[in-house]
Formats: C-alpha cells, structure tokens, sequence
C-alpha cells in the first residue's frame, strides 16, 4: 500500500524543465549548418597520416577532431575504434552528423561524416578535406557500415 502510494504520488510530482540544447538532444538542421562551416575552415587542410590539425590530418583525426570541438563528444584516435561507437544506422535513415564507413581496397576503414543529401566530408588522401557522395559509384562499392553518436 505504502508503495503503491509512493508510485502515484512520484508520478504527480513536477519535473523539471530541461532545454534540448542542455540535454545533448540536437536537431539535424543545426548539427548540419555546423559541420559544413566548419568544413569550410579545413578546405585547405592536406591529407596527412596521424595528424592532427590544418596542417595535415587523416580521416579518423578528422572526425574526432570536429566531433570534440562541435559537439563536445570523444571518440577514439582509430576509425576500427570509431565504428564500433553509438548505434548502427542504415544507409537509407543517415542524418547529419552519422559517422560513414568504408572498407577501400588496404582493408582499412575509411571515415567521413554525413551531412544530408548524400554528402559526406572527409580526409581524402590526395585531394584533403573534401566534400563526396555516398551515392557516386565508388563509394557506394566500399560502403560498409554508418554508426549514429549524436543524441537526436
């Protein structure tokens, strides 16, 4: 009795307000309109094999870095590490700020990130920090797995 009292009294009791923003919640506009500013900021940035910052970066360092500074997640330094983050997400649900993964022909996980409309950014190794499609043949051949970190 006591118990059953407790329950209905814990129901009624107010909540308290909370912001989405403060929650982690994110809307997919927004998550958008920051990655591809911040795209904008590494246009020039070359490829780069475990590096870190504009003056040379790889893919995974590119999504952790990016990820940490937006949207203040940590992710691992490695891609193999990276796809095991979040929860699995099929490739006709992505949403901006999917991590997408690709297995190239090294048999090493390749990473970018989902923007809308097919569009991923990522650490290309000849071409830098670019802007690609996972609709265009080439990438749809190495598509492999998407995995979902932010809260939405």
């Amino acid at each position: 009795m006591v118990v059953l009292l407790f329950i209905i009294l814990m129901g009624c009791a107010p909540r308290p307000l909370v912001r989405p923003e403060a929650h982690g919640a994110l809307r997919t506009s927004d998550v958008e309109i920051r990655l591809r500013a911040e795209t904008e900021a590494w246009e020039k940035a070359p490829h780069l094999l475990g590096g870190n910052g504009r003056d040379g970066i790889d893919c995974s360092g590119f999504v952790k870095v990016l990820n940490q500074k937006l949207f203040g997640i940590e992710l691992p330094r490695r891609a193999e590490e990276q796809a095991r983050m979040g929860t699995p997400v099929s490739g006709k649900r992505l949403k901006a700020g999917d991590l997408v993964f690709f297995l190239l022909s090294s048999k090493k996980p390749h990473v970018g990130i989902y923007l809308s409309r097919g569009e991923f950014v990522h650490v290309s190794s000849s071409r830098g920090v670019m802007i690609s499609n996972v609709n265009d043949p080439y990438w749809r051949n190495y598509y492999w797995t998407a995995r979902r970190i932010l809260p939405m």
